[in-house]
Formats: C-alpha cells, structure tokens, sequence
C-alpha cells in the first residue's frame, strides 16, 4: 500500500455526489452540499470556478479542479454571471432568480444529468467524494481551498474516455463512469503533488527513495509490528546513523516520531468502527496494553481514546 491507498481507502465514486451539467452561455451553477473533496472538469467549452471568499479561476476544457473543505462554489461561464441553479446533492437541485421555479425533476436531463437545454454547447462534470476519518484529513489538509491541475497530458485519455462514455446507456455505464472519475481523481492528485510548489502529506515524496520508500510501504503494510529505529534502519539496509539523517531529511519527522503519529492516526479511526475498544485498537497498531496506548495517544491527539470511542459511540 502507499499514501493514496490509505488516503482514500474506501472513498469511491459510487459513493459521491455526482452531477454532469449541460450549459449555455450565460449560466452559472452553485454547488452548495458540504462535501470535503470536490472533483470539477470542464468536457466542452471553458468556464471559471467561483469559492466564496477567493478570487475566480479559470477552468479550461483538459484541466481539472479539486476543491476542498465543503465551501459553496460556483461553476459559471463569466465570473459576472450571477447563479442560475443551485445543486444541493445529486437528488436536490433547484433554479434561482427570474422565471418559473424548477426543482430537480424539470431540471434532470438524464441519469446524473442536469440542466435546462439538452442541446446546449457546454459540458462539465462535478463528483463530490465524502472523504472521512483522520486518515483522510491528513489528505485534505495537504491541498488548497482550490487546487487545479493544468496542461497535464496524463488526464487526456481519461477525460476523453469519460466524454464518451457519459453519453452513451450501454450496460454497466455506471460502473464504468465511477471507475473513470476514480481513476482521474487519483491522477489529479498525483499530478498536483508532484509540483514543486505543492506541499504533500508527510512521507509523499520519500517514497521516490528506493530506501525510505520501503520502510515507509511496510509501516503502512503492518503498523502492528514491534518498529524501531534498528528494525527500520534494517528494512532500508542502512545503518541507524544514516537511515535516521536520510528518513528526517525526507520525511520532515525523525523515524520513531513517524511512527507514532501514523498510529495514532489509524487508532482514531479504528476507535470510530462498529465493536472496537481501546484494548482491540491498542493490540492492532503495536501496543502490547492499553494503559501504554492510552498515554501515547493522549500526548499525541491531545484527548483520551476512551473519549473518542465514547463519542463514536454516541454518533
């Protein structure tokens, strides 16, 4: 496994907000479900990506946006366009401002399909990924408000795949859509983590290193098992001296420190699943008690266990 896997485990495209918007000029959809993780791309035509409190985007056809934190935004054909409909989640859409009010039945043209001429110029596609857990956080507080991704030619073939696929009604279109907009979510990622200007999760970057790469897939691999810095220093055939210079040096955290907050941070989700307790998540993620988990993950998250799993519970 490496970071992505982790990040969104579980976090598919069936599992989102979904909606292919057909437009023409002037137009301007809101999105206002407080999804964390938007995915926005423009098929045919251009358009600007409006968040409140930030200055408009431009969003040209090829190039995707990842907009995150659930902030209102707008999706619009000039940044003066005011909105015309407003879309809630893939069930509840409705139109604002002058003429007739129109709800998601006079607005949905298709399967996820919405708008108000089925002839229009104008193609864009918006999915909402409802990521969750610590383990996920750690993904959405590594990007922007807004981050898009320009001129990268790796996301052609998928948008030109999804472009045709979107019109088509053969059987298993659905299956098949989810899998592409998953699949351009995970490029859209890489592509923006690799710009030198982009500040990936801790780690991202390390896995480049045929050396610290190794230890940090088998850390994801088996958080249980009984890690030092001699064990580690081990899996990259290096000395401790040197592994632990290198691994701070890429990583940003020395290795034991590493260690520790990438456990806590599975163990506040594990807490938050069906049945766990503190002695089972302990037991999961190396530590032989309770009482010694308990401790380090109060020092590192600032709360008991009990009281994340109580809270869980309550939920």
């Amino acid at each position: 496994m490496d970071f992505l896997d982790d990040y969104l485990g579980g976090v598919r495209a069936r599992g989102a907000v979904f909606c292919r918007s057909v437009v023409e000029p002037p137009w301007n959809v809101r999105f206002t479900g407080p999804v964390p993780l938007g995915l926005v791309t423009v098929l045919t035509g251009d358009a600007w990506i409006l968040m409140d409190g930030s200055a408009p985007e431009p969003l040209r056809r090829g190039e995707v946006a990842l907009v995150r934190g659930g902030r209102p935004f707008s999706v619009a054909d000039d940044p003066a366009t005011p909105p015309q409909i407003v879309i809630e989640d893939e069930t509840t859409c409705h139109t604002v401002g002058d003429g007739p009010m129109l709800d998601a039945d006079d607005l949905v043209l298709g399967p996820r399909t919405c708008g108000l001429n089925a002839e229009a110029t104008g193609t864009f596609v918006v999915a909402g990924y409802p990521i969750r857990g610590d383990v996920g956080d750690r993904l959405l507080r590594s990007l922007p408000d807004l981050a898009i991704v320009r001129g990268e030619r790796d996301l052609a073939p998928l948008l030109g795949l999804l472009a045709v696929e979107i019109l088509s009604e053969e059987p298993g279109q659905q299956i098949v859509l989810d899998r592409l907009l998953d699949t351009l979510l995970v490029k859209a990622l890489r592509c923006w983590f690799a710009h030198p200007d982009s500040e990936p999760p801790a780690g991202y970057r390390a896995l480049a290193d045929p050396r610290v790469g190794r230890v940090l897939r088998a850390l994801r691999d088996d958080p249980g098992r009984p890690w030092t810095v001699a064990s580690m220093a081990g899996e990259a055939g290096l000395s401790r001296a040197a592994f632990s210079r290198v691994f701070t040096e890429l990583v940003g955290t020395p290795p034991m420190t590493y260690v520790t907050e990438w456990r806590m941070t599975l163990a506040a989700d594990l807490l938050r699943e069906k049945g766990a307790s503190v002695a089972s998540v302990a037991r999961r993620i190396g530590y032989s008690d309770g009482f010694a988990f308990s401790n380090a993950f109060k020092r590192v998250r600032g709360r008991s266990p009990g009281a994340l799993l109580a809270e869980a519970r309550r939920s």
